[in-house]
């Protein structure tokens, strides 16, 4: 009989088919390369940049390597008192920002639930006109609507106040529909359990709806903080106090007039206060976005 141990290949000696050489696969990565570069490039220089004197960046411009005053750039920007009136620092703008992002946040999350919630959930006669009414303010951006909404806060007397900062602009088609479209993947059976059980609309609304939407709350969260934290025209149009300055807003204010007595703009502080405007919510978008993802793919079940 044969002796078939012979003909057995070994895992070590048998012959793997070679990897093909996929030249798709680079082109796609060398995009995404292309692409990330091309957005952290300009904050890399931002960043180094602040860690610069002012002459040097008024001479040279924009910087590559890190300077030697970095910590007194940031200490600057984020302590020392000035503008017009030396009664503002970073600190201060950095805590009017962050009132203005969770303001915008939290009140057009509420407002939104609320609408999707009378949409959806109750038999309104004109519900889908007043849906689709809602939803072509999406067309229209905060320039086209600012005069008039200028107005209104004027003749409220909530200029140079954190209502008229907030309020005129809490409500969000945006957030509208997202919540439209989770409400409307909630299953018939639970608001029927729930009827059986006794809730009425506020209850249900409370105990049901909003624990099923904490991961659309999240990605909301995220999406409406970052518009707020950025808003930049409707602050200069409705503040002229500058104990109500944001970030976005001081930045400018800095070049013009955190000059130390001399006439040249300290780009360097600028950059330093960029950097912290750009910080919470980068963070924030780090640190959550499984729940981002999550809440925005959910509205699809």
């Amino acid at each position: 009989m044969a002796d078939i141990s012979d003909t057995r290949t070994t895992p070590a000696t048998a012959t793997r088919p070679a990897k093909r050489f996929r030249w798709d696969t680079i082109g796609d990565h060398a995009v995404l390369i292309a692409g990330a570069l091309l957005m952290l490039v300009p904050v890399y220089m931002v960043f180094a940049t602040s860690s610069w004197d002012a002459i040097t960046v008024h001479r040279n411009g924009m910087q590559f390597g890190f300077g030697d005053r970095f910590v007194e750039n940031y200490n600057a920007a984020l302590f020392e008192y000035g503008g017009f009136t030396d009664s503002v620092n970073g600190m201060t703008m950095l805590a009017n920002s962050m009132i203005l992002g969770l303001g915008f946040a939290i009140g057009k999350i509420v407002v939104g639930m609320m609408a999707a919630y009378a949409i959806v959930y109750f038999r309104l006669k004109f519900a889908t006109l007043a849906f689709w009414m809602i939803f072509t303010t999406l067309l229209l951006p905060l320039e086209v609507r600012i005069l008039p909404s200028y107005e209104v806060i004027t003749a409220m007397n909530l200029g140079n106040t954190y209502t008229g900062l907030i309020v005129p602009l809490i409500a969000s088609a945006t957030a509208t529909f997202f919540f439209r479209q989770f409400f409307r993947s909630v299953p018939e059976e639970l608001i029927e359990a729930a009827r059986i059980d006794g809730a009425g609309p506020v209850k249900f609304f409370i105990d049901i709806l909003v624990p099923l939407s904490r991961t659309m709350i999240a990605a909301m969260f995220i999406i409406m903080f970052v518009f707020g934290w950025n808003q930049y025209l409707w602050p200069t149009l409705i503040t002229t106090d500058e104990s109500l300055f944001t970030l976005v807003r001081g930045i400018r204010q800095i070049i013009q007039s955190y000059a130390d007595g001399s006439e040249t703009p300290d780009y360097g502080q600028a950059a330093a206060l960029a950097i912290i405007a750009m910080t919470p919510p980068v963070l924030i978008v780090v640190f959550f976005q499984n729940w981002f993802v999550k809440g925005l793919t959910e509205s699809d079940k």
